[in-house]
């Protein structure tokens, strides 16, 4: 497990910050999981991160440790991923996700790999 997929683990809530009309747009996400040095988010095609990201694939996510001043800042490309096999591991691994989506062909469910370019910790 990377220290970075750790940290936000850690975390539990950390913000993905994409580009809407040329300004930044920052909102908050939970799910995530770690496949080889790619990380993975999931969403829904009912808000406008999705629509972004398709747009603008260069994304930022950045966290805050509860209680600590400990943060991080995670840039990278993001990638709709439609593998079936990828989205039912992240329902196993983020129970909120199955909450959420009872199966890994509900409409509206996204995966979005992100391949990590550089990772900062403070």
């Amino acid at each position: 497990m990377s220290k970075a997929y750790e940290f936000l683990k850690e975390c539990g809530a950390f913000f993905v910050l994409t580009i809407n009309d040329g300004a930044p747009a920052g909102r908050p996400f939970g799910a995530v999981m770690e496949v080889g040095d790619d990380l993975y988010l999931a969403t829904n095609d009912m808000n406008q991160a999705h629509k972004q990201m398709r747009e603008q694939e260069k994304i930022q996510i950045v966290a805050k440790k509860p209680d600590s001043r400990a943060w991080i800042r995670i840039n990278g490309v993001a990638e709709e991923c439609d593998d079936d096999a990828l989205k039912e591991r992240m329902m196993e691994e983020v129970p909120v996700v199955r909450q959420r989506f009872e199966a890994v062909g509900m409409e509206h469910f996204l995966l979005f790999k992100v391949k990590v370019e550089n990772v900062e910790f403070k």
